[in-house]
């Protein structure tokens, strides 16, 4: 947790000096970013980071692999539905340790953008909570992949590679050329971090945001669940 946290802190000094540097070279705004959104952009998705779990473990697809999933297909459980709920725990662990740290960090000493009025602040936590929804979807996804392919490193290698650019990490969503906003704002990434971030802004409307959000949090477990029973027809695993 410790090591997380000193992390998150130590690049989102390296993303906002680079940032605010760009700003600076730009006369101080780019796409309704500013040198105090800028530092709000960064901090808070330093801090969303660890608690929708961006790049998590592979613990479901090696079970896969040694042949212990049996044992969970087994439990009388919704497999999907006992790894969500297991991933919000860990989710109000990290709230603690991995999301407040970071934004508390860049509010006490660089220039923050707050909400303009207080209904932001709930709508935020509510969004936060269904980008962690959709974040799950995708690593489960790639998870039961390993039903498959057996062996899902390289399709995670992949993800860890792109996901920061097209969620909206890297830099703001805002910063892309119109076709390719429009284009990503079609898919589920930006649901999982730049989404949030912009209803704590109020870059755009908060509602439709979290409508957004609610659709791809739903089409995401659907795909997953669909995917998991096909799964389950026939499981091959290695050795047996």
């Amino acid at each position: 947790m410790l090591a997380g946290m000193t992390t998150n802190v130590v690049f989102g000094l390296l993303r906002v000096a680079i940032l605010v540097a760009a700003l600076r070279a730009a006369n101080g705004e780019i796409a309704d970013y500013d040198i105090a959104a800028a530092n709000t952009y960064v901090w808070i998705g330093q801090g969303l980071l660890g608690f929708v779990l961006l790049w998590g473990t592979n613990e479901l697809a090696e079970r896969v692999r040694s042949g212990d999933v049996v044992v969970d297909l087994y439990r009388p459980w919704n497999l999907q539905g006992a790894l969500l709920a297991e991933d919000v725990g860990r989710g109000g662990y990290a709230l603690l340790t991995r999301l407040v740290p970071p934004m508390v960090f860049g509010m006490l000493l660089f220039p923050f953008q707050f909400p303009q009025n207080a209904v932001q602040w709930p709508l935020f936590g509510i969004s936060a909570l269904l980008a962690l929804v959709i974040s799950f979807g995708f690593r489960f996804l790639i998870d039961i992949s390993s039903f498959w392919l057996l062996d899902n490193r390289g399709l995670y290698g992949f993800w860890n590679v792109s996901s920061g650019l097209l969620c909206g990490l890297t830099v703001p969503i805002a910063f892309f050329p119109g076709w390719a906003r429009d284009v990503l704002w079609m898919t589920p990434f930006p649901a999982v971090l730049q989404a949030p971030i912009d209803v704590f802004l109020g870059h755009g409307d908060p509602w439709e945001l979290l409508l957004l959000q609610a659709f791809w949090a739903v089409v995401m477990l659907g795909i997953g669940h669909v995917t998991l029973q096909r799964a389950m027809r026939k499981v091959v695993l290695q050795g047996g």
